[in-house]
């Protein structure tokens, strides 16, 4: 931990742009990592469907070579094999996927709690989901409106994508 913190007060332009690299790989890793859950399927199989060499997507999986670095034609092949668009797996989608993941994440308790609740509730066909939906619904009132601790764009981010039918 020292060595982080003399890292960052002596280099901190290249400390913040090694900790971007590793926040966008991060990011890159969840993204294959769910599109492979999702659809079932192993790396194997995704370097055969889409026609790379296993050692690539290695390489990709592993952080060893960035995706930025493949060619259009490879980004392409991945992504049609994972059925999903090429903007998914670029730097732009990559941001998104980012903004995403940080309006979903570190919420006060009380609206984690109830954000998670609400997924959970939709992954079992919960018979309480109007239940949940309505304690969400105020959680994500309470927490911009009474307390302020999320901004309007955080809040209607997360009415539109869980409470009125633009989830993913």
């Amino acid at each position: 931990m020292r060595e982080k913190f003399v890292r960052s007060y002596i280099y901190p332009l290249a400390f913040i742009s090694v900790c971007r690299y590793n926040i966008r790989e991060e990011v890159i890793h969840m993204i294959l990592d769910e599109l492979l859950k999702n659809r079932g399927m192993t790396k194997y199989r995704l370097a055969v469907d889409a026609g790379i060499p296993h050692a690539t997507l290695n390489d990709i999986f592993s952080g060893k070579t960035k995706l930025e670095k493949f060619s259009a034609e490879t980004i392409y092949r991945l992504a049609k094999a994972l059925g999903v668009s090429m903007e998914l797996l670029t730097d732009s989608g990559i941001r998104e996927s980012e903004r995403e993941h940080a309006f979903e994440h570190g919420l006060p308790d009380y609206l984690q709690h109830d954000l998670d609740a609400y997924k959970e509730g939709l992954r079992n066909h919960s018979t309480l989901l109007d239940c949940l939906w309505g304690e969400l619904y105020g959680s994500i009132n309470m927490a911009e409106i009474s307390d302020g601790l999320i901004t309007a764009e955080h809040a209607n981010y997360l009415r539109k994508r869980f409470l009125f039918g633009e989830s993913k």
